[in-house]
């Protein structure tokens, strides 16, 4: 598994890959940019569409279109142009932003807070259900990061990134309900993260220049280096969902790249958020 730059220009803090299969491409953001990139990998071409505020993730949103965790809350981009459906950092106060977030299966969003000086504790973790309903999940979260579902989507792996543990909630598919929290593994500053069709966890190293595979117990697995100190998240893309794309963040001397690998593994299908209120 040997990784290639992709030819796309250099992100300040590159983050949320995402593939969006109704298109084929993939989704990532440079978050203090405000921008939100595709990929189509048939030719490498690339569109970028500025947002106007800082920008944790994008997911693909049914009926069309995109749905953002963005700095002033859960968003959805109407003509270009963000329209905020849920307000959540006003509730928080200033000074925090959304961070990194994903969709499950009955299309609920899930995406995270934190405070731009890293407050301890002043994020949290929100749930924006189809039909915009949202509330807050988990509470007391310092960089609210990766959060990705089992394959039968009974657990879900979520991160924290100072607390150096990847955590695990038994999860209610039915409901979208959380419950029982514990710590899987212990990771030095753990990052975005992924899940593979065998139920292992990928999780970026952010300063440690690699990307981790986890058992489901947390045990260690693999470890893919990556050319950059500041590893920030990693999604399977590519028709058979055998590419894996790993976003890394500028840290003065190296990273904002792009990069990806064929692997013998293959990742779960990205969920859109599933808007009933268009």
């Amino acid at each position: 598994m040997e990784l290639e730059a992709v030819p796309v220009p250099r992100a300040r803090l590159g983050e949320g890959a995402r593939w969006d299969p109704s298109t084929g491409t993939l989704l990532w953001v440079d978050i203090p940019a405000g921008v939100v990139h595709r990929l189509d990998p048939a030719d490498d071409t690339q569109e970028t569409v500025d947002v106007g505020q800082p920008v944790g993730v994008a997911v693909p949103r049914e009926p069309g279109g995109l749905a953002l965790a963005l700095r002033d809350g859960f968003a959805v981009l109407e003509e270009g142009a963000p329209v905020v459906i849920a307000p959540v950092t006003a509730a928080e106060g200033p000074g925090n932003r959304m961070n990194d977030g994903a969709c499950d299966s009955a299309g609920r969003f899930f995406a995270g807070t934190k405070a731009e000086d890293d407050t301890p504790g002043a994020g949290n973790l929100y749930r924006l259900d189809p039909g915009r309903a949202w509330e807050r999940v988990v509470g007391g979260v310092t960089i609210s990061n990766g959060l990705g579902w089992s394959p039968d989507e009974r657990l879900l792996y979520y991160v924290d990134t100072p607390a150096g543990q990847v955590d695990v909630f038994d999860y209610d598919p039915a409901t979208g309900d959380l419950a029982n929290r514990r710590g899987v593994a212990e990771l030095p500053q753990p990052d975005g993260l992924t899940v593979d069709a065998e139920g292992h966890v990928w999780v970026a190293l952010w300063g440690g220049g690699a990307v981790v595979r986890l058992r489901p117990d947390g045990g260690h697995a693999l470890t893919v280096r990556v050319p950059a100190t500041n590893v920030t998240s990693c999604a399977f893309g590519g028709p058979d969902l055998d590419v894996l794309y790993v976003t890394t963040a500028w840290d003065g001397e190296d990273g904002g790249e792009l990069w990806r690998c064929r692997t013998p593994y293959t990742g779960l299908p990205a969920h859109p958020y599933r808007d009933l209120t268009p």
